[in-house]
């Protein structure tokens, strides 16, 4: 039986398929648009059964294909970009794409484990799986709002595992291809290494310089999420994928810092040491962003220790680290 992982080039994506290696799963097809042809890099270490263009992938799927010999889908494909204004195609590519992935899966009876977002829930103050705290607050979150509505109208009457799992701020290996998308650990390594300095936003929202907090997520402790209900197929739901402990902008920049200063053989410092030396410093909030950013987002993790995923999740300090590590060496 084959496994199935959309998006499979992507950042997570990639990650999920390392996983599934290290797992002992190789029977994988790997599905992606590769208009940007440097994403292959991040499948060069993994083990494939086959690569198949999404749009030949939907053809086969229509076509009957798969049917009968897929065990589960990993769907990771998707637009991230929080800052794309076609509402069109990102409906196409985050909603209908979803939509014609869950049918299939549903008519097969195939374990369907899918990418939603910490985005839907936009600028609330509470991060429980409840429609109550749902608002996004871009089109990009407004598509995976949606889709993630049809899961649970789908939901009890269900022939097959379905998962949506709410990602926060993930961070990791395999992502340098998103570019501007890319995480802000991603940017913070490569500001360092360029011009010796991290830079942050000022205050906005009654926080301090630096002081917007996020839930930083390490992709590796994501991708093991999705590998605990691959292996628990009875679970189903929509389930938040983060630490649970909002961290600063300023902790995420002084363990970069650091991380980058012990490879020179350097010693951490704290961050006022490190804003007198200049290695860190605040630069303008850009007006793009004003009533589109999130400044506070912290996982509640209830519903994913109610379904008994009991692994404890990397912090800032613990994942930028490894993070730093595995930049430095892929140079």
């Amino acid at each position: 039986m084959y496994t199935i992982v959309t998006g499979a080039a992507g950042f997570i994506g990639a990650n999920i398929v390392k996983a599934l290696n290290d797992a002992g799963i190789t029977k994988i097809v790997a599905v992606d648009n590769l208009t940007r042809a440097d994403k292959f890099k991040n499948l060069v270490d993994c083990e494939i059964a086959d690569y198949l263009d999404k749009q030949e992938f939907l053809e086969r799927v229509r076509s009957g294909h798969f049917n009968g010999t897929v065990q589960a889908v990993f769907h990771e494909g998707a637009c991230s970009d929080t800052m794309e204004s076609d509402g069109r195609y990102m409906m196409e590519n985050n909603f209908r794409y979803s939509l014609s992935l869950l049918d299939w899966c549903q008519d097969q009876e195939v374990q369907f484990l899918y990418a939603s977002s910490a985005a839907t829930y936009g600028g609330s103050r509470e991060f429980r799986e409840e429609r109550e705290f749902e608002a996004p607050l871009n089109v990009y979150g407004y598509s995976k709002f949606l889709f993630d509505q049809i899961v649970r109208q789908r939901l009890r009457k269900a022939t097959a595992q379905i998962v949506g799992f709410r990602y926060f701020n993930v961070y990791g290996p395999r992502e340098s291809h998103k570019g501007r998308m890319a995480s802000v650990a991603f940017h913070h390594y490569n500001q360092f290494r360029a011009e010796n300095k991290v830079k942050l936003f000022e205050g906005c929202d009654g926080y301090g310089n630096g002081e917007q907090k996020r839930d930083f997520v390490y992709v590796g402790d994501v991708a093991k999420v999705n590998l605990f209900f691959l292996a628990h197929p009875n679970e189903s739901g929509i389930f938040n994928v983060g630490t649970g402990r909002a961290q600063s902008f300023n902790e995420l920049a002084v363990a970069n810092v650091n991380s980058c200063r012990a490879l020179r053989g350097e010693s951490a410092q704290p961050l006022a040491a490190l804003l007198k030396q200049g290695l860190i410093e605040y630069i303008p909030f850009p007006d793009a962003l004003k009533g589109k950013y999130q400044s506070f987002t912290q996982a509640d993790l209830t519903k994913l220790r109610a379904a008994g995923y009991t692994a404890s999740f990397a912090n800032v300090e613990e994942g930028v680290a490894q993070y730093v590590e595995w930049l430095n060496s892929h140079v």
